[in-house]
């Protein structure tokens, strides 16, 4: 059983060929028809208005004869002989109209005084007629034209068989149809052409798109591109340097997870195996307890990486929102209590405003202040002290985080924002992300850090100062 094939989605090519052919169609043939009918009832009148001047003419002439003459003529005498007129070259042909035209002449007492032939049975008109009438003669439809109220009482009669219009109007009918019949197709080929030439941009495109090596971070680029296709462009680009940032976030964090997973693995798996191989109990129990020590360490580690892979997704991943920064602050302190009383540092607040809103990602800023407190905590010694400060300047809300401990050299200080970076002889299990996940949060809320000396003598103040935004 032969199974039906899905319709093939229309190409804009046929569709703006189509659509155009339409709206021709629409315009055209309604202004065709108007102007047939028009033209058709310029012909009427003019046709009419010949007859009335036919009438004039014989009244002239009628005027000049000698009525007592015509009006002795016996009834044989009164009818007016009618013959076509022949083309006498084979080689043209023009239409004549003698034999559908005809005249009758009346005296006052409706006897005829001339007519021809083609009329000469229609009866005298009534008093009441009205000048312009349609009659029926000799199977024929005739259009009349009366001309009464003449000398000694003449009444004068022309008419013009219907056949003449109805020539004319075919005439006026091929004229009008002729060319739509013909101008259609040949309108529908110029209008395929002129849609295929219109459609040449996105040809463009589409090769411009086709050629693009894979991992390209060069905007797609159309000389002359038209002004319909300028935002579709800033719009692809920017979609194009999204992905190639997101590709470039997954190769990094792929980099980063694989760097850093090996080498604590390895040291679980070592621990795992040298308490697996040994039968003395103290030595299995220092085994695993290494082991668990190192397990721990990877999923902080792991954690870390995740957090930071999520911070430089960022902006693409939520819109910003009005935070408040101390409150922020009071829940990573709760989420860090644990950690302050097993490190014996006392965690004091100098200035620390109400409410301090800033417009951001509230779990980037949690990210920023934890790893702050974290970073100080790890590095001051047991008895130190670390201080936080929470304000609102006049064009930024200020961060500031301050301890006593060894703090790290002037000249150093612009390298520890590197990924992976520890200073030698730092205490504690980190692995030198903190910095770059505090770095990463306050580029994403254009934020600057800066690193200064502490106020109290030994360790480090950070400072982030966040734009605050209307």
């Amino acid at each position: 059983m032969r199974l039906a094939s899905p319709l093939k989605p229309a190409s804009l090519h046929g569709r703006l060929r189509l659509l155009i052919i339409i709206v021709l169609l629409a315009v055209l043939l309604p202004l065709g028809v108007l102007s047939f009918h028009r033209t058709i009832t310029e012909v009427d009148e003019l046709s009419d208005g010949r007859l009335a001047q036919s009438a004039r003419t014989l009244q002239v002439l009628i005027e000049h004869a000698d009525m007592q003459a015509l009006q002795g003529r016996d009834d044989a005498d009164t009818l007016v002989p009618i013959e076509a007129v022949r083309s006498h070259s084979p080689k043209r042909h023009r239409n004549t109209y003698e034999s559908e035209v005809g005249f009758q002449v009346f005296d006052r007492t409706g006897r005829t005084l001339l007519a021809t032939a083609n009329l000469a049975a229609l009866p005298p008109p009534a008093a009441g007629d009205a000048d312009f009438q349609d009659l029926q003669q000799g199977g024929y439809r005739w259009r009349v034209f009366t001309l009464r109220d003449l000398a000694d009482g003449v009444v004068i009669r022309t008419g013009e068989r219907y056949d003449s219009r109805h020539d004319i109007m075919h005439a006026v009918w091929l004229e009008h149809s002729l060319p739509l019949l013909i101008g259609l197709p040949l309108l529908a080929l110029l209008v395929g052409w002129a849609v295929r030439r219109g459609l040449r941009p996105l040809e463009a495109l589409t090769r411009a798109l086709s050629a693009r090596e894979p991992g390209s971070h060069e905007p797609v680029q159309l000389p002359a591109a038209p002004l319909e296709l300028q935002p579709v462009l800033a719009a692809l680009n920017g979609q194009l340097a999204r992905l190639e940032d997101a590709l470039e976030r997954e190769r990094r964090f792929s980099a980063d997870v694989a760097h850093e997973l090996r080498t604590p693995l390895a040291s679980a798996m070592i621990n795992l195996e040298s308490a697996m191989a040994t039968t003395d109990p103290a030595e299995l129990k220092t085994g695993l307890v290494s082991a668990q020590h190192g397990i721990a360490g990877l999923a902080r580690r792991i954690e870390q990486l995740l957090a930071l892979a999520r911070l430089e997704a960022g902006a693409a991943s939520s819109q910003r929102s009005r935070v408040d920064l101390v409150g922020v602050a009071m829940g990573v302190i709760e989420e860090l209590s644990s950690v302050i009383a097993d490190s014996g540092v006392e965690l004091s607040f100098a200035r620390l405003t109400p409410q301090v809103s800033v417009q951001g990602y509230e779990a980037a800023l949690a990210a920023l202040l934890r790893n702050l407190l974290e970073n100080a905590l790890r590095h001051v010694p047991a008895g130190g002290q670390v201080q936080l400060s929470i304000e609102q300047g006049e064009h930024a809300a200020l961060i500031d985080v301050i301890d006593d401990g060894p703090g790290i050299p002037a000249e150093r200080r612009a390298s520890v924002f590197a990924r992976f970076h520890r200073e030698a002889g730092s205490r504690g299990d980190g692995y030198g992300l903190g910095l770059s996940i505090v770095q990463r949060a306050a580029q994403l809320h254009d934020a600057t850090i800066e690193l200064l000396d502490s106020p109290y003598g030994s360790g480090l103040r950070v400072r982030v100062a966040i734009p605050l935004r209307p």
